[in-house]
């Protein structure tokens, strides 16, 4: 979400912009609804460009351990709420406070069908301040975007909204416009229905997905499309739907995607999808990670890396489809694990197309960047706006950088193939900071307890210290840690890799060490 070159726009956003609604989702989560969990959702939705409206019906399927009495689901305010139904039957219901509680039938009932509508709410910052963002694009199309990641998936339909939960067996979308409007969604597209002025698009994954990677957007696009052959062997589709004035740049940006999906597999693993699609979507705001459908609006500012073109933007939002929609956190106190492991990929770009000078000359630009004024960690059952700050972006990725110089090419890259795959961390499954930590040091043998401990719970950074000793040598420590680090070190004999700890080592050399001249690791010289 949110890429890190726009850092300092979004701090300034939050700040100066201010929040409209206090619609940020997460903490603990609610004693009531924590007693059943969601299976789908089926959303049938009707979208009014003309009024910013929407109207519709959403059926929630779920299931509890015990019997239920109250059924509590997210939806703001902005909605009304017409008719809620169980098998048939209505049903009393309160709708206030965001809320919508539903006084359960005494049925074995496990759906419940809710019909509302009402004007919209309106994005004032998208993405960082989320909502819908209706346009007009440059031939006088209307176009509409949504955006849900601070806010959650209660701004357009209700949910159990809670990071905790997700639609285990996916979602079906029956998305209604005008006539000729497209709607591209989450997923496959299985069915175009026509009836009169009105076109209904019917969008289904049934892949687990989380609320707010749930998505859709509406305009009249063009479409460009090939199959892409995944490492797995499986060939998916791939789609990128731009504004007809972008007509020509389509195919452009149809290899930049290519080339981006190409690169993450080679670093991430295998394209987690394969049943429905990659794609992306031009919206009228930046950007944002929706599965399958990634909304893109970064006025295609393509650079050139080696032989290739690069979007940054595209390029990190996709890498999303791999941490953030398939490895998801529960907690946004974990937010790191989506943006900074993505934040990383990112960096793998440089990598694998500019070079290694590329490389560590952004990872020096990115530790520029880093003030180390939070823990990239936050508290347990933490908001997504307590959770949300430049650093879980910066200083998650420099940790992952880190990371892999102190385990090593051979070791790191597997692993991080090898956690992104792993059955209990991926799709119905969600991940925590400690599962990441524990699967490190069980992959790779070795006790990074206080390596961890350092970089993602406290704001502090080991200090080097130089010391000269006697004619022709010097005493180097990192002070501040009760462990050691492997650390390169430069004289006039070369580099070599040295473990420092607190206890100084005796370094030979004829000028001061310059200790970790490449940049690997934070810290204070």
């Amino acid at each position: 979400m949110r890429n890190i070159l726009f850092t300092t726009l979004i701090l300034t956003s939050l700040v100066s912009v201010g929040f409209a609604q206090n619609w940020d989702w997460g903490g603990p989560i609610n004693s009531v609804q924590a007693k059943f969990e969601v299976k789908h959702y089926r959303l049938e939705l009707e979208l009014f460009p003309e009024t910013q409206s929407i109207k519709g019906k959403s059926t929630v399927t779920f299931t509890a351990m015990e019997k239920l009495d109250l059924l509590r689901l997210d939806l703001i305010d902005e909605y009304q709420v017409s008719s809620v139904q169980m098998n048939g039957t209505e049903v009393e219901f309160s709708h206030e406070n965001d809320l919508l509680d539903i006084r359960v039938i005494d049925c074995t009932c496990d759906a419940v069908d809710i019909f509302y509508e009402g004007k919209t709410p309106i994005a004032p910052n998208p993405p960082w301040e989320g909502g819908f963002t209706w346009e007009i694009d440059q031939l006088g199309n209307n176009w509409m975007g949504l955006s849900s990641q601070g806010e959650g998936a209660k701004i357009f339909m209700p949910a159990l909204d809670h990071p905790s939960s997700e639609a285990s067996e996916g979602v079906d979308l029956f998305i209604t416009v005008p006539k000729p409007y497209f709607v591209a969604a989450n997923g496959r597209l299985d069915e175009i229905k026509r009836e009169g002025e009105k076109l209904t698009y019917y969008w289904r994954t049934d892949y687990p997905i989380n609320n707010y990677g749930i998505n859709f957007t509406m305009g009249i696009f063009h479409e460009e499309q090939l199959n892409f052959k995944s490492v797995s062997g499986v060939e998916v589709p791939m789609h990128v739907w731009v504004l007809q004035e972008n007509k020509a740049k389509a195919q452009e940006i149809l290899e930049v995607l290519k080339v981006s999906t190409e690169t993450h597999e080679k670093y991430f693993g295998a394209y987690p999808w394969p049943n429905d699609k990659i794609a992306i979507v031009e919206t009228p705001y930046l950007g944002m990670e929706h599965q399958t459908i990634n909304a893109y609006g970064n006025d295609y500012r393509f650079v050139k890396m080696g032989s290739v073109n690069y979007d940054n933007l595209l390029h990190h939002e996709l890498g999303h489809e791999w941490f953030g929609n398939n490895v998801s956190v529960g907690d946004w106190a974990d937010f790191w694990i989506h943006e900074g492991i993505t934040a990383f990929g990112d960096w793998m770009f440089y990598w694998e197309h500019g070079g290694e000078d590329a490389y560590f000359k952004n990872a020096k630009n990115t530790l520029s960047q880093i003030t180390h004024s939070k823990p990239v960690v936050s508290p347990i059952n933490s908001t997504e706006e307590e959770a949300y700050h430049s650093e879980i972006y910066t200083k998650g990725a420099f940790v992952m950088h880190s990371l892999r110089w102190v385990l090593g090419d051979d070791v790191f890259f597997p692993m991080l193939k090898a956690f992104a795959r792993d059955a209990k961390f991926t799709y119905k499954n969600q991940v925590n900071t400690r599962d990441f930590i524990d699967f490190v040091k069980s992959y790779s043998g070795k006790d990074l307890e206080g390596f961890f401990e350092l970089y993602l719970y406290t704001t502090d950074i080991p200090e080097v210290k130089i010391s000269k000793k006697g004619k022709k040598g010097f005493e180097v420590s990192l002070e501040g840690i009760d462990f050691q680090l492997p650390v390169e070190l430069k004289t006039e004999k070369g580099i070599k890799t040295v473990m420092l700890g607190e206890k100084p080592l005796l370094i030979n050399s004829k000028s001061v060490p310059i200790v970790d001249p490449r940049g690997w690791l934070m810290l204070k010289k």
